[in-house]
């Protein structure tokens, strides 16, 4: 069944994001998710999903808040590079700090800055539902990584 349910969500084609979380000594820490939804508008909050084999696992379990990227489709570099447990995933630059404190990738589509409201255990996953105290829009819009068919692309122009 778990190759199966993994075929089929393969199928189903999500946004990419690059989470990020501090830890205890300022450093910065993060992942790549396509696991990422609202879950209210008022107030603002939304859901990531951390696989608790992930290196920064621990990082996101005992952080008090967050930090979004929604990623443009020229990321997918950067997204395939945060996908990974790499200790050299702020290598090269192009990460800003939010007035909060959070580390973001500076040209996202957008940015979220979250405090943690719930933690919540899910299988393999822990399930971290954030408010959205700040964010940031860019400029115009872009166009959106998309995850789907386990790699990385960009939506086609509608017809």
């Amino acid at each position: 069944m778990s190759d199966e349910f993994k075929d089929a969500m393969a199928r189903f084609p999500t946004g990419v994001a690059v989470v990020t979380a501090c830890d205890e000594t300022g450093a910065p820490h993060g992942l790549t998710v396509s696991s990422l939804c609202s879950v209210s508008l008022d107030p603002p909050l939304l859901l990531i999903c951390v696989a608790k084999s992930a290196r920064c696992s621990p990082v996101f379990e005992r952080s008090a808040e967050f930090a979004v990227s929604l990623l443009r489709g020229h990321h997918t570099e950067l997204a395939r590079r945060f996908a990974t447990s790499t200790a050299e995933k702020f290598a090269g630059g192009g990460f800003a700090r939010t007035p909060r404190g959070g580390v973001v990738v500076e040209d996202a589509l957008a940015t979220l800055d979250c405090l943690v409201d719930g933690r919540y255990d899910a299988g393999d996953h822990t399930i971290l539902v954030g408010k959205v105290v700040d964010h940031r829009l860019a400029d115009g819009h872009g166009t959106p990584a998309v995850y789907v068919d386990r790699k990385f692309t960009t939506p086609s122009p509608a017809r």
